[in-house]
């Protein structure tokens, strides 16, 4: 589960007030992911939370504000996985191959949640909020890779392009695989995404061989944002 902070819309919350908030994303993460979006009501929420209707509005002002609180908490999760699986003393295309690797293990682990967001992105009102999650891990990977061509590791191409091309990989191998068309273990499946990233991007053969052959990072997927169930 992820903890929330002290704040909600600027006010100061005590420990049964965060403990009520993250109540209430639990259950309403729960019957997004089994109902959808469009069929959940705030009545369902509180109901399966077991408390007045009256008190969710005191934390969140619609349905809405909870599904984007439920996107933001989870996309903080993935940031916090990926970090904890790379290396920060490594070079940068190891640190990629690591970073992939953890995406897909996460991605595949909590499903459900990022199959109801699939769903949910063909509704306008949350497509900034999914946006966002794409150009911040896109800003990521850029950064990682210019200290990579920097230091002669990946090849010298347009890094903006060279970093949407690595989280459209991994989102669209994680999508194959939710949806069963992949239908093989986890781990042959990031072990083979980080292959045809780090063969994408390294500037010479020498180097991928290098960074393939170094050992896995182990790291237990984190909870996904608020009650997503594991697959």
């Amino acid at each position: 589960m992820l903890h929330l902070g002290p704040m909600t819309e600027g006010r100061q919350l005590t420990n049964q007030g965060m403990e009520r908030k993250q109540q209430l994303l639990d259950h309403a993460a729960e019957l997004f992911a089994e109902r959808g979006f469009a069929e959940t009501r705030v009545a369902d929420i509180v109901k399966a939370a077991g408390v007045a209707k009256g008190l969710f509005y005191w934390y969140f002002e619609n349905k809405e504000a909870v599904f984007r609180e439920l996107v933001e908490l989870n996309r903080h999760r993935l940031r916090q996985h990926q970090a904890a699986a790379m290396d920060r003393s490594a070079e940068p295309l190891l640190q990629i191959r690591q970073g992939t690797e953890a995406s897909v293990h996460y991605m595949a682990t909590y499903a459900s949640f990022f199959a109801l967001l699939e769903v949910e992105s063909l509704d306008k009102q949350f497509t900034d909020e999914l946006r966002k999650g794409t150009e911040i891990h896109t800003r990521d990977m850029a950064a990682l890779l210019r200290r990579g061509v920097a230091d002669g590791t990946i090849r010298d191409d347009h890094v903006e392009l060279l970093a949407y091309g690595v989280v459209s990989t991994v989102g669209m191998y994680a999508h194959l695989h939710r949806t069963g068309r992949i239908p093989m273990p986890v781990d042959e499946l990031a072990a083979f995404v980080a292959r045809f990233v780090v063969c994408s991007l390294a500037s010479h053969e020498d180097g991928a061989r290098r960074v393939l052959a170094a050992p896995r990072r182990q790291v237990e997927p984190m909870a996904p944002a608020a009650g997503a169930t594991q697959e």
